[in-house]
């Protein structure tokens, strides 16, 4: 099995990047024993803002075609939204949106367990509601999701995990809808 796995953010130290990671981690440990494991860095995949002038232009980036490519390798994807003013980093955004112009069906049927994770109290509750709903438009098979509230408070970075027991067992049952 390959997952595919990636935070929804640029930010070189992005919490939902390391929560993404561990989920993955823990799918391998736990459900699938020897899984391939993929943890994307949006950053790899920078490009223009889209916008179909751009598009008419140029075609479609390197890079879209390079991430769309990632997620049709995969058999599940574990992704984790930042949330910026409530909704998806502008980041992610334009990343899914090139990459929509290849097809619309984006997650491409694959098993998608979607995360969400802030510093505060909200735990990124908002874009996590947005993306459970437009997943499967996009043909993400959603299997499970989780929004975990302030993660500096319950995740150890030194460590990689979830040092708060309550959340590790939800995180762990998440995990394990993926590859049911």
């Amino acid at each position: 099995m390959k997952i595919v796995a990636f935070g929804a953010s640029s930010s070189t130290q992005s919490i939902n990047k390391q929560l993404a990671s561990h989920a993955a981690d823990i799918v391998k440990k736990e459900f699938v024993t020897g899984a391939d494991i993929e943890v994307l860095d949006l950053n790899d995949f920078e490009m223009p803002i889209y916008s179909a002038d751009r598009e008419n232009l140029n075609g479609i980036p390197d890079q879209a075609k390079s991430f769309f490519k990632k997620l049709g390798t995969a058999d599940a994807l574990i992704i984790s939204f930042a949330e910026h003013n409530g909704s998806y980093s502008a980041a992610y955004k334009n990343i899914f949106d090139w990459a929509s112009r290849i097809d619309s069906k984006v997650f491409q049927k694959k098993p998608v367990l979607l995360l969400a994770t802030s510093p505060g109290k909200g735990g990124a509750n908002s874009v996590l509601k947005e993306a459970i709903t437009s997943a499967p438009h996009f043909d993400g098979d959603v299997r499970a999701h989780l929004s975990i509230p302030a993660f500096h408070s319950v995740f150890d970075v030194e460590k990689g995990g979830l040092k708060d027991s309550e959340w590790a067992e939800r995180l762990r049952v998440a995990a394990s809808q993926l590859v049911s």
